[in-house]
């Protein structure tokens, strides 16, 4: 292995961590969804891997086909640019729409109670809540466009880190080194989306709000609001 190509490796790793750790893009998503939703552990780390694959697979894609096209390196990065302006405001449509229909859900299962009289005279009362389509969501709710809307929202969402770092060994025509550094980044990045993902939504739990409980997808919409705000807005 070449000097160049270690650098390289090491930049991969180290940028791929870091870029995922400080981007709450990567993780706050996931971790609200899973929580609100009652997603199981392996379908919340399925969902994460899946977006965190489309994420870097699309642009490994772009780098390759910018180095193939003979298209220079500040075009391809104003074109992550672009794309990454798209993926935010995807995220604070997205965020919007689902504190919309989290805040709708809310009011419908505000809770109630009903008065019971039975034969002999006894009467007894108790708290129901229901929504308007009598919804429940388990973890074996079926499909849902939740991970789709996901997906396709980090699949726009680009690593503009790792393509100044494909253009060297791409332009030296090393596949090798391609293929190593892509691999590097991408196994960082999605290995550190994993375990901030699992870790955060281990430290969660429904039983802190109480009678708010009902107002659990409205705030995972208005988390998730702000994330793509923050980064919109504040380059986060």
């Amino acid at each position: 292995m070449s000097p160049e190509l270690s650098t390289l490796l090491i930049a991969a790793v180290s940028i791929g961590f870091f870029h995922t750790l400080f981007g709450p893009d990567h993780y706050v998503p996931f971790v609200m969804l899973s929580w609100s939703r009652k997603w199981s552990t392996p379908k919340t780390a399925a969902v994460t891997f899946a977006c965190g694959l489309g994420h870097i697979g699309s642009s490994i894609v772009l780098g390759l086909a910018g180095v193939a096209l003979g298209v220079a390196l500040e075009r391809l990065e104003l074109i992550e640019s672009t794309r990454g302006t798209i993926a935010a405001w995807l995220l604070i449509a997205f965020g919007l729409a689902y504190t919309v229909w989290g805040i709708r859900r809310a009011i419908l299962n505000k809770p109630h109670r009903h008065v019971h009289v039975h034969g002999a005279g006894d009467v007894h009362e108790h708290e129901h809540r229901h929504d308007g389509n009598h919804a429940h969501f388990h973890d074996n709710e079926g499909k849902t466009v939740t991970p789709w809307v996901l997906f396709i929202i980090f699949v726009f969402g680009p690593c503009e880190p790792l393509i100044p770092l494909l253009i060297y060994p791409a332009a030296r025509k090393s596949f090798t080194g391609v293929a190593m550094v892509s691999l590097a980044f991408g196994a960082v990045t999605i290995a550190t989306m994993m375990a901030v993902v699992l870790l955060m939504r281990a430290g969660l739990s429904l039983k802190v709000l109480g009678k708010a409980e009902r107002y659990t997808h409205a705030i995972a919409g208005l988390t998730i609001l702000a994330c793509g705000l923050m980064i919109e807005f504040l380059g986060l």
